[in-house]
């Protein structure tokens, strides 16, 4: 499993932003086989997590001619700066308060 971490200095996102990201969003989980997405936002920093399979598939989506229209307009338009790392997740552990059994 791998993991892509965006963090971005936020310019101005308005609604083609909004319309970009939903597109995007789908794009990456219905094309690229992305597994999970979460993206937080405050003061003017937004810290994006998505999810994926192998690195082929984020390979593929980084190439793709829709993400790159997408990418040049957040350079042009929606970010003043931002950093992309690529990880490998080597253990993950989780809790679910819906598992506890109480007795």
């Amino acid at each position: 499993m791998f993991a892509v971490i965006f963090k971005a200095q936020v310019g101005v996102q308005n609604n083609q932003y909004a319309e970009m990201a939903s597109i995007m969003r789908d794009l990456a989980f219905n094309k690229y086989n992305c597994q999970d997405f979460v993206a937080v936002t405050e003061a003017g920093q937004e810290v994006a997590i998505s999810y994926w399979n192998s690195e082929d598939d984020i390979l593929h989506w980084h190439t793709d001619s829709q993400h790159a229209i997408a990418q040049k307009l957040g350079q042009e338009k929606w970010y003043d700066s931002y950093t992309v790392e690529v990880v490998e997740i080597k253990r993950r552990y989780s809790y679910d308060t819906m598992s506890v059994v109480n007795d």
